[in-house]
């Protein structure tokens, strides 16, 4: 459709602010976005849609529009409802770069100019999903009369016969069909989820068909408006890991062209909902990123609680005490690929800024455990800092006889739904780690709490496994520094202690080492040693003689108990 035609409707109620000359121009998608630098998602002849939150001041203007022009797009649609009038120096950026300027009334949802350019630009499409998604522009409105993508589901179970979920990278469901029929399990949601994840890795087009027992499922990637099947691989493994997906329950191998061609497009529907609750995570992460600015420069208590009075409110609306807080710091980690050498980033990849992906991640992963209702179910702040992000979780407050780490996160539980599905999207390369502090009662104790989460999140680093977490609990004994001996220290020292017995136990199958194991465990204790073996107490007093023996150590010197017991670890 041409850019005049777009003008012309008077239902969006566009106004233009400049490029009277370019409005022959031919718009060929729809993008809504806040980010600062959206290229790699544009693939040209966009209508890009902005709330202009990537805007601080007025040197920001040039910068974007010189890569909303270097990519190609037909014209850039300013709202109105943050900022009021359009700024001058966006409306002076875009007139120098020949880029159409409209501005969007705040009355104006861009879902409603979202959907418009979709249906136009689709054409003469099969009637029943074009009619569904017409019938019912309310799925992305807001108040009262939208019903977000229940809706269209809904639609497509009684109009289409198709029932389809919308769900999370992690598995979590996030739109369903209310019509009746049984629901989606929580582990059919993680496997659909982890065999998208592990599709998509692929950098192929969906959608990806997948098998379970009799039934087969299409899924269908939810991106950004304008983002490419064929993406670079370091552009996939940058997204994957945070776009939804829709999962339907049908084969599409058989579907027309142009069927599936309709189901991309409900997709890139959907998504216009999904930017719509990043863009409501706007106001959490800038509470986020003021925090953890002052707790790194090291600014005064008063200043950080005056900060934190702020955030409450908005995180956990409705409060009437002051919380306590929890901080959680999470990394992913990318092993380099082709020739590019090492930066001193450890394992990040070249090229891949680790901070948002595992800011989007750690969202994700603290919507569920924290959900105690609708109000609640997304009231985490997530900053992010080079290739870290950290997450300012908000606790009730608890009783005085508590510490509040038992109403608190877990870092044995966190990951425990989600471990699965994002082991399949970091499979062959990548690695998600999180450490989690205790709750602390104040500001003082908030520098503290990021420094222990840092500190368990190295923790979490040092162990096997795709995806790894480490509580503060941790911290308090030998585990804190067993993961930073160095490997080959590591290697010589359990080689030394357990190499001779794990021979002997070869050849003989003497059970020397699980022996060992449990007398340490027994603290020394012949009886209660023998009887959790089911052994005669000679017999192991045998076994510790030639455990003694063979290693020329003595296990009645606290030395040598405490070498072994490290040993154990280590190995």
């Amino acid at each position: 459709m041409r850019l005049r035609a777009l003008l012309d409707t008077d239902a969006l109620g566009l106004r233009l602010l400049g490029g009277e000359d370019e409005l022959d121009r031919t718009v060929r998608g729809v993008m809504t976005t806040d980010l600062r630098d959206p290229s790699r998602y544009l693939s040209g002849g966009e209508l890009v849609l902005t709330g202009l939150a990537w805007r601080r001041d007025a040197t920001d203007s040039e910068p974007f529009v010189r890569i909303l022009v270097g990519a190609g797009v037909t014209a850039l649609a300013a709202g109105e409802a943050e900022l009021g009038a359009v700024p001058e120096d966006l409306v002076v950026a875009c007139a120098r770069h020949r880029l159409p300027l409209l501005a969007v009334n705040e009355s104006v949802a861009f879902a409603t100019i979202t959907e418009h350019v979709v249906r136009q630009v689709s054409g003469e499409r099969a009637g029943d999903l074009a009619a569904v998604v017409d019938r019912h522009r309310r799925m992305m409105t807001s108040g009262p009369a939208g019903g977000g993508p229940d809706v269209v589901l809904d639609l497509l179970g009684s109009d289409l016969d198709l029932r389809a979920w919308v769900l999370s990278p992690t598995g979590r469901l996030i739109a369903g069909p209310k019509v009746a029929g049984p629901a989606l399990p929580a582990e059919l949601c993680a496997r659909l989820a982890g065999e998208h994840l592990a599709a998509a890795r692929t950098g192929r087009r969906g959608p990806y068909r997948v098998g379970v027992g009799t039934t087969t499922y299409s899924l269908f990637p939810i991106s950004g408006a304008g983002r490419s099947g064929n993406a670079a691989a370091s552009d996939v493994r940058e997204t994957v890991l945070s776009d939804w997906l829709l999962a339907v329950e049908a084969d599409a191998g058989d579907w027309p062209a142009e069927r599936l061609d309709l189901l991309h497009g409900v997709t890139q529907l959907i998504a216009v909902e999904r930017d719509r609750r990043d863009a409501a995570r706007t106001v959490r992460r800038r509470l986020a990123q003021e925090v953890l600015e002052l707790v790194q420069a090291g600014s005064a208590p008063a200043e950080i609680a005056a900060r934190l009075r702020v955030a409450a409110p908005v995180l956990l609306p409705g409060l009437g005490a002051a919380p306590h807080w929890q901080v959680v710091v999470a990394r992913v980690e990318w092993e380099e690929q082709g020739p590019a050498a090492d930066n001193g980033g450890g394992r990040r990849a070249a090229g891949i800024d680790g901070g948002p992906v595992a800011q989007a991640l750690l969202e994700e992963i603290l919507v569920d455990p924290l959900a105690t209702g609708p109000e609640h179910s997304d009231r985490i702040a997530v900053a992010h800092t080079g290739d870290e992000a950290i997450a300012l979780v908000p606790l009730p407050a608890v009783s005085t006889e508590h510490d509040g780490s038992e109403s608190g996160l877990h870092a044995d539980t966190l990951l425990a739904a989600v471990r699965d599905p994002l082991s399949a999207g970091l499979d062959g390369d990548g690695r998600l780690t999180l450490g989690v502090s205790a709750a602390v009662h104040s500001a003082e104790g908030l520098r503290g709490a990021l420094e222990e989460a840092r500190h368990a999140r190295r923790v979490a680093a040092a162990r096997p496994g795709r995806v790894c977490a480490a509580g503060h609990q941790e911290l308090a004994s030998h585990v804190l520094l067993l993961p930073f001996v160095p490997d080959d220290v590591r290697r010589a020292f359990t080689a030394r202690l357990l190499d001779p017995l794990r021979d002997y136990d070869r050849r003989h199958r003497a059970e020397l080492i699980p022996t060992l194991e449990a007398f340490l465990e027994c603290d020394g204790s012949w009886t209660r040693c023998a009887a959790r073996l089911h052994l005669h107490v000679n017999t192991l007093r045998y076994r510790v003689g030639r455990i003694e023996q063979l290693t020329s150590r003595d296990l009645s010197r606290l030395e040598d108990k405490l070498d072994f017991f490290l040993a154990l670890r280590m190995s």
